[in-house]
């Protein structure tokens, strides 16, 4: 095997390797210089029939000039990929001044924003957030909160009835079922506050829905008293309107609390209800095995829509229940 020969088949590689303009061209000759019909390919089928003194040396000549073509093609490929890799930057440039279509981000509701500010709040404050299912039984919606059986809320014009309405299953007028559940399941002392969606048959208007938000808060241990439950509401208030509001309570009647009471804020310069509350009902707290001897507590409601709606000055609830972006992006993402 002629070293000449060899020699000239590595020249000829490294020239043709080195004329290639493009990965194209640069394929064609690799294809024409490491091919199966190529010289050095056909030389190296050759070795085998060479005596065993002579396919020694041959070997060796092939292999090394396989080295060096090997060589001078990774070399030219990387070469040609760099010049492709830089004319794709050059002609596929983005130019970032540019001005984009923006996409606005998603977001929380108001009333889920209002919502988690207020369980914040009290959670701050040593309470827990207790939630249950809006599907509840008519004894815990009405018998165990000591609402008789000829009250008004207990007729299907003030409340939703599954059918069969044999069942007795309703969707919770408030969330003081959620109360009950954690006084037969949990022993005082209790700090909770129970947020979340109600029901009932209103016709959806400025100021009703018939699908609304409520959070109401309980607490059950040893001496509590009006004192406790009138420094709740006046801090909570204070975070909700800010540090200049005043309220007060009004005499009222709830079958779950007594004495009862309407709260109401001085806000904008005039009295606003904006909830009930009272002294937890001694029949109520009997009824979810509490000694009435030893704890007492008190109880407070609020609809997170009529919070809102006070607090930001809204005039109509259809704003708050339609999802219009132009009303809800005013209040941030609430993320």
């Amino acid at each position: 095997m002629n070293p000449a020969d060899i020699a000239s088949w590595i020249s000829d590689a490294q020239n043709a390797f080195s004329a290639a303009s493009d990965l194209d061209s640069l394929k064609v000759a690799r294809l024409a210089h490491t091919g199966d019909k190529a010289p050095i390919s056909l030389a190296s089928r050759g070795v085998g029939s060479l005596s065993p003194e002579e396919k020694a040396s041959a070997g060796k000549l092939i292999g090394d000039a396989k080295a060096e073509i090997t060589k001078a093609l990774a070399a030219a490929t990387e070469k040609l990929e760099a010049a492709r890799d830089a004319k794709v930057l050059l002609e596929e440039v983005v130019d970032i001044t540019l001005p984009v279509q923006r996409t606005h981000r998603g977001g929380l509701h108001p009333i889920s924003i209002i919502k988690n500010e207020i369980s914040d709040f009290f959670i701050e404050q040593g309470y827990a957030v207790e939630e249950g299912p809006e599907l509840e039984s008519g004894w815990l919606n009405f018998d165990a909160l000591n609402i008789p059986a000829d009250h008004p809320a207990r007729t299907m014009q003030d409340t939703f009835f599954i059918e069969p309405v044999e069942s007795g299953v309703v969707l919770r007028t408030h969330t003081s079922p959620v109360q009950i559940r954690t006084m037969l399941t949990q022993e005082p002392p209790i700090y909770v506050i129970c947020p979340g969606r109600t029901f009932r048959a209103d016709e959806l208007d400025a100021t009703h829905s018939p699908v609304f938000h409520q959070v109401e808060g309980l607490v059950v241990d040893k001496g509590i008293t009006m004192a406790h439950l009138k420094g709740t509401l006046d801090n909570f208030a204070r975070h909700m309107f800010g540090p200049d509001v005043t309220t007060r309570l009004r005499p009222s009647f709830f079958p779950f609390t007594e004495p009862s009471a309407e709260v109401d804020i001085f806000f904008n310069n005039r009295w606003i209800e904006w909830g009930g509350c009272g002294m937890v009902n001694p029949k109520v707290l009997a009824t979810c095995g509490i000694d009435t001897d030893v704890y007492t507590g008190f109880a407070f409601g609020m609809g997170l829509e009529r919070t809102l709606m006070v607090r930001h000055g809204i005039t109509d609830m259809h704003d708050i229940v339609e999802g219009d972006l132009r009303f809800t992006r005013q209040f941030g993402v609430g993320l």
